[in-house]
Parts: structure tokens; C-alpha cells; sequence
């Protein structure tokens, strides 16, 4: 582990990392691959049973984040891969689809159904690739309240196809104090609303990723009743953008880490981090990349950041950087097409949990609940 503050390391020995380091070898284990700013989160369940959510970048940059993606898979030794959620037809999110799977085996592809857009990239490659691998396997539409079959672990579907569960979870059901300021957006009439969201449970370890699903949908799935209750890790919506990760969810479900897959320049804006940071039991933000569109106001210490830029800075400004304009002329984000770094979740069944960031090492652990 690489040296660290003292108030680090305070803060690792006051959630407990020897009784969870005792453990290794039960655990759920969560990788969040930098796909800079799209999103490919790898679960593996004790018994070796594995789900995927979504696969990064296409074109040009899908060898560099199925290459990724793969690194996560060997790491976590795994011969194939048992389900694969798309959680929506984004480009960042289905992208690496194809390419993942000349590398490995999927046996399982679960979607929300046909995309809402008139894009006919989208629409070309459902009709003809993704057709084609789901036919040589297997595939289902789910629905909100289906279960995925990840042996081991209790992963309910908590939205599809712009439907969003409408039972109450164990924990969940209470009167969510955080909706009567809730002001609805514009609606969003693209595929992010449409995400494929899920909760997981591991004994008493809960989680919640729910793709891109949009600040509309997370008032129709949070109120005026919690159906979740509080989780243990939040993986942040929509890369932190202010279009999800309304206050009616992330105050709502409460959780202790959350983990942001942002890019250089994606994502990390104030208002998100404002919301994140405030969050009831929240300990620590992480993040698979620094944003400049934080500043050294809303970052979190370098510590929790998985990934800079292949040109990295000397220094980060103070003020939060302004993002472009769609349309304008900013330019790319920086690139980082070099060696990328992970952050893992390793969960037990007591709900402690321990989260490593494989660029520097750097290890937080986090105590059972009483």
C-alpha cells in the first residue's frame, strides 16, 4: 500500500480493515472498469458466477475498453461471462459489445427491449450483430421486479423500459421525507430513461446501480414511498451529471461509499457533487477519474481517484471548470488511452465491505453495521 496521511490511515483503522482482510475469498466481488465515462461494472459472486453491466466505448475505442474490461475478467479469473446487462442503447454503454464477444463467452444477454430513439446506427446493430449473438445464446427483456439468477446474490431489476418497481423491498417502504421539494425536469424522452436498473443483495450488504436513469424516473421509482430503504455502495447514475442523482434518490437510499464512473470531463459537476457530498451516512466518494469540472472545491483526495489523463497537470484549479456547451467548440475531453486502473469492491455477507483503488493501492475498509 502506498504511504498515506495520517488521517487516512485513522480513518482505515476506524472501519475495521482487519476483520474484512480475514475474509477474503467469501466475498461478492465489484469491478468498476475506466471506459472513460461510459460505464462496464463486473460482478462476481463467491461461487465464480459472474454479471456484467455494459461494455464501454465503440469504434475506435472499443479494443482499448473491452482490452479493459478483459483485464478485470482474467484478473478476476474468469472463463466466461454469465450475464451481460445492457442497460441502455448508448453508445458508452453497448459500444464494446461485439468486440467483448470475439474475447470471451456470453451465455446470458438481458436489455429493456428496442431503443426509443431514431438512430440508425442503434437501430442497424440490434436488428443485425446483437441479433445474431443473443440468437447463438440466450436473451430476456426484464421487467421491474424480475430477478437475475447471479448465484449467490439477490439482484432484483428496479427499472426498464421507463417502468420502475413499484414494490416495497425488505428495509424498504417508508414515506420518502426528500420528495415533497422535488422539482421534475423536462422529460426525457431518449434511452436513458429507459436504463436497466438493479438492487443486489449479499447477506446484509445492499448495492443499487441504476445505468442512466434520469431525475423523472428516480421520483416515480423513490415517492412518494422509499421501495430500497438505505444501501451500503450507491454506483453513481449517469456518470454524476445533474440530469440523474436527484436528492429524492441519493438522500433517499442513504448509502455509505459511492463510487462515480466519470470522465476527465464528464460528470463531477457541483450541483452533483454538492448532492453526493451531502448525502445522510455517506463516508466517501470515490472516482474511476479526477473531473475538471470539479475544481479542488468539490474533488475528493487523490487517494480515491482512480485515473488521471496520459498529460496530467501539475495542479487542479480551485473553481470548478465550466462545462462545454453542446455544440461549442471546446474540443475533445483529454485523452487517456494508456494503462487504466480499477477500482474494486470486495462485499461480505455481515455487510462490511472493503474498496481498493488499483492505481495506488490504496485500501478503505468499512464495518459491519451493528
Amino acid at each position: 500500500m502506498k504511504t498515506m496521511t495520517r488521517v487516512a490511515c485513522a480513518l482505515l483503522l476506524a472501519t475495521g480493515a482487519t476483520s474484512i482482510e480475514a475474509q477474503d475469498g467469501n466475498a461478492l466481488s465489484i469491478y468498476l472498469v475506466d471506459v472513460e465515462g461510459g460505464n462496464a461494472t463486473l460482478f462476481v459472486s463467491p461461487s465464480g458466477e459472474s454479471m456484467l453491466m455494459d461494455t464501454g466505448n465503440g469504434g475506435a475505442n472499443a479494443d482499448r475498453d473491452v482490452g479493459r474490461i478483459m483485464e478485470a475478467v482474467q484478473d478476476a479469473g474468469l472463463q466466461q461471462i454469465d450475464h451481460l446487462i445492457t442497460t441502455h442503447w448508448h453508445g458508452d454503454h453497448y459500444g464494446g459489445l461485439s468486440e467483448l464477444a470475439t474475447r470471451i463467452p456470453i451465455r446470458h444477454y438481458i436489455d429493456h427491449g428496442p431503443t426509443v430513439e431514431d438512430n440508425e446506427t442503434v437501430l442497424a446493430y440490434l436488428d443485425g450483430p446483437y441479433r445474431d449473438l443473443y440468437g447463438a445464446s440466450r436473451r430476456t427483456v426484464v421487467t421491474p421486479g424480475d430477478q437475475i439468477p447471479l448465484r449467490g446474490v439477490e439482484v432484483q431489476v428496479m427499472a426498464s423500459a421507463g417502468a420502475v418497481f413499484d414494490q416495497a423491498l425488505p428495509g424498504g417502504g417508508e414515506l420518502n421525507q426528500y420528495c415533497a421539494d422535488f422539482e421534475r425536469q423536462a422529460e426525457d424522452l431518449g434511452d436513458n430513461a429507459q436504463s436497466v436498473g438493479v438492487h443486489l443483495q449479499f447477506g446484509e450488504f445492499r448495492a443499487l446501480h441504476l445505468g442512466d436513469l434520469t431525475v423523472n424516473k428516480e421520483f416515480e421509482l423513490m415517492c412518494p414511498n422509499n421501495p430500497i430503504g438505505m444501501v451500503d455502495l450507491y454506483i453513481v447514475s449517469h456518470h454524476g451529471l445533474n440530469v440523474s442523482n436527484a436528492q429524492v434518490l441519493v438522500h433517499g437510499i442513504a448509502p455509505r461509499v459511492a463510487i462515480m464512473n466519470n470522465g476527465t470531463r464528464k460528470g463531477g459537476t457541483p450541483d452533483s457533487m454538492t448532492t453526493l457530498h451531502t448525502a445522510p451516512r455517506l463516508q466517501d466518494l470515490w472516482q474511476l477519474h479526477f473531473s475538471v469540472l470539479s475544481g479542488q472545491d468539490f474533488t475528493v483526495p487523490g487517494v480515491f481517484i482512480a485515473n488521471g489523463i496520459d498529460d496530467q497537470p501539475d495542479a487542479m484549479p480551485l473553481a470548478p471548470v465550466p462545462p462545454p456547451r453542446r455544440g461549442s467548440n471546446a474540443g475533445p475531453p483529454p485523452v487517456h488511452s494508456g494503462p487504466a486502473h480499477w477500482l474494486k469492491v470486495d462485499a461480505y455477507r455481515d455487510g462490511s465491505f472493503a474498496v481498493t483503488n488499483s492505481r495506488n493501492g490504496f485500501s478503505k475498509s468499512y464495518a459491519s453495521l451493528p
